[in-house]
């Protein structure tokens, strides 16, 4: 298959490329971009004038809620989803049920993935077995199965001695583990930010410090075992702070922060809207600003959807009774367009966070528009506003916090491996 996309504006953050161009594909590949290859003949013409053209978006956190949470989500809607969103590459946690703790859940998945012909799945293992904190998993076989990475997604660690132990297992072999900081204790069942909201609201709060003291933990073991570590969703302004240092010291540590984050804070609960029901909370306007500011500066290296589709009736119940999670992966384009807009960003640098920057962590050949590289592309049109309803969203998840909102940006091609996916 030989395909061309014409007169499209390309935008390829790692290799510094924004101009207009063509692009050339064949057999999957990309074999040129401006000056037309010798005996090109093309099968398909895509005409993009006035488009993006970009590399595929790349999603760090995407729950697929399969196997055993069917009810939730499948794969084939929330994978329709991805590319929709354009999203092409995109990393499993490992909360499944079972959790991927064994090799042959792990080939199955990325089988059951493989099969759909859609968007590249990369799993994430899991750190301990079970996701129960006591025994590591076999992470040696984990990877050799498919994993990329380690983690005990929203599991949290309670031992401190084992996540040493894991750091250690995985800084042999050079695996990366990734972690959200909280502390349990302090975290203590809580489902908002402590501050002027939850009190008011009268629900249960999770202080700040429960993230910092974690963090603090995680930058401490991180140098005592020189493991590469991964932090999911720092929330809060006083995480970026001690992330910023830990990064001035040299430490391995990358980290990301969830799209609904960089808007939202405390006060878009409002009246308990469950579907602001996060994990971490929505934090203060300050440490939105701090996210924000972190992404700029480069101390937060990515921008993930945090995808995770929730059953209407888990989130009809009272907030503070409510499923958390939110679905996200056909915002995070237009959640980030709306923060580089918001925040007056280039573009080449705002798709740098959901293309080569967790490209980069997850480690695999995706997210820029080299050369003799799969076509894994995504064009959409930056300037034209849609509405965010339940019926416009492609997965089985309709939670997120943005309804009725009108955003802009809107994906009109998905290709994977030179095959189109997706078209409005």
């Amino acid at each position: 298959m030989r395909i061309l996309i014409k007169n499209g504006r390309v935008i390829d953050p790692q290799n510094g490329m924004d101009a207009i161009n063509d692009v050339f594909i064949i057999a999957g590949k990309i074999v040129a971009i401006g000056a037309e290859p010798d005996c090109f003949q093309a099968n398909h013409v895509i005409n993009a004038k006035g488009l993006v053209v970009c590399p595929g978006l790349v999603d760090l956190s995407v729950r697929l809620r399969e196997p055993g949470l069917e009810y939730k989500a499948t794969l084939e809607s929330e994978m329709r989803a991805a590319v929709a969103g354009g999203i092409t590459s995109l990393a499993c946690p490992p909360d499944t049920d079972p959790p991927l703790d064994e090799p042959g859940l792990v080939e199955m998945l990325k089988h059951r993935a493989k099969s759909l012909n859609q968007a590249h799945v990369y799993p994430i293992g899991a750190l301990t077995q079970g996701l129960k904190g006591e025994r590591l998993t076999e992470m040696a076989e984990l990877y050799d199965a498919g994993c990329v990475a380690f983690s005990q997604s929203d599991k949290l660690l309670l031992d401190t001695r084992v996540m040493m132990r894991a750091m250690q297992y995985a800084s042999t072999f050079g695996f990366s583990v990734w972690l959200r900081p909280e502390d349990v204790s302090l975290a203590n069942s809580g489902v908002a930010h402590d501050g002027e909201v939850a009190t008011r609201l009268g629900l249960p709060a999770i202080p700040v410090c429960a993230e910092t003291i974690a963090l603090s933990n995680i930058v401490l073991i991180a140098r005592e075992t020189g493991a590469k570590v991964h932090l999911c969703r720092v929330s809060s302004a006083e995480g970026v702070a001690m992330l910023r240092a830990a990064r001035q010291q040299g430490l391995p540590i990358t980290c990301d922060v969830a799209a609904n984050y960089i808007h939202l804070t405390e006060m878009d609960i409002n009246f308990f809207d469950s579907n602001c029901h996060l994990v971490p909370p929505l934090r203060g306007l300050s440490d939105r600003d701090a996210l924000r500011a972190g992404l700029m500066d480069g101390t937060i290296d990515a921008v993930c959807s945090d995808h995770a589709p929730v059953d209407e009736d888990a989130k009809l119940l009272p907030f503070g009774e409510s499923e958390a999670g939110a679905t996200g992966l056909e915002l995070l384009l237009s959640l980030i367009l709306k923060w580089a807009e918001e925040m007056k960003i280039p573009l080449i640098v705002a798709l740098s966070k959901i293309t080569s920057g967790p490209a980069k962590i997850l480690g695999v050949k995706a997210g820029h528009l080299s050369l003799g590289t799969a076509a894994d592309l995504c064009i959409f049109d930056p300037d034209q506003y849609w509405k965010v309803e339940a019926k416009t969203l492609v997965s089985q998840g309709k939670n997120t916090p943005f309804l009725g909102m009108e955003l802009q940006g809107r994906v009109k091609y998905t290709l994977a491996d030179g095959i189109i996916v997706y078209e409005d």
